[in-house]
């Protein structure tokens, strides 16, 4: 069987035509539970809840995959040099932990912060990769948004941040659904 070999341009290309709903729609729904917690329980089950529905972004985002249609796990599909590079991005993200845990060892109110704005940069490449605003466009609103509210709402950061992102998410999921390809 001989396998097509395609070049980068088309990979890109290829990449560029995903829904690309999967992700954000999970990590609309990990801030929302984190919103939730914010609301309903004590300081300590917040944090587990924020690192724990953070850190499932991915694993929620390859379930969501089946009914968008991305199917992330489809060992069928080519392989795209572009899911590699995507995948790393949200590595990237989960590797500033490194940052944000010691500030939480300081102050557990730090979290939706350094959380917040660091696993949002993985959307600046994104950017690049389909030739589109929309990364840019999330990754430096939510850092804006979230610094504000910390310092504005300081006895609500547990739930004015993770909802504020949960409306970006929202925005951003539309602005994906209508983009031209």
């Amino acid at each position: 069987m001989t396998q097509l070999i395609r070049t980068l341009e088309q990979q890109k290309e290829e990449f560029k035509k995903a829904k690309l709903l999967a992700t954000p729609i999970a990590g609309l729904i990990a801030w929302l539970i984190v919103g939730l917690g914010g609301i309903f329980l004590s300081s300590t089950a917040m944090v587990w809840v924020l690192f724990v529905a953070t850190g499932s972004i991915v694993y929620l985002g390859m379930f969501v995959s089946k009914f968008t249609g991305e199917n992330f796990l489809d060992k069928t599909k080519p392989k795209n040099t572009f899911d590699k590079l995507f995948l790393l991005t949200a590595g990237q993200a989960i590797l500033v932990y490194a940052i944000a845990i010691p500030f939480f060892l300081v102050d557990y109110s730090s979290l939706p912060l350094t959380v917040g704005i660091l696993t949002g940069l993985m959307w600046l490449p994104l950017t690049w990769i389909i030739d589109h605003w929309v990364g840019a466009f999330h990754a430096i609103t939510r850092t804006f948004i979230v610094l504000i509210l910390w310092y504005l709402l300081p006895v609500y950061r547990f739930v004015a941040i993770p909802f504020s992102i949960v409306i970006l998410y929202i925005v951003t999921i539309v602005i994906l659904m209508n983009r031209k390809v």
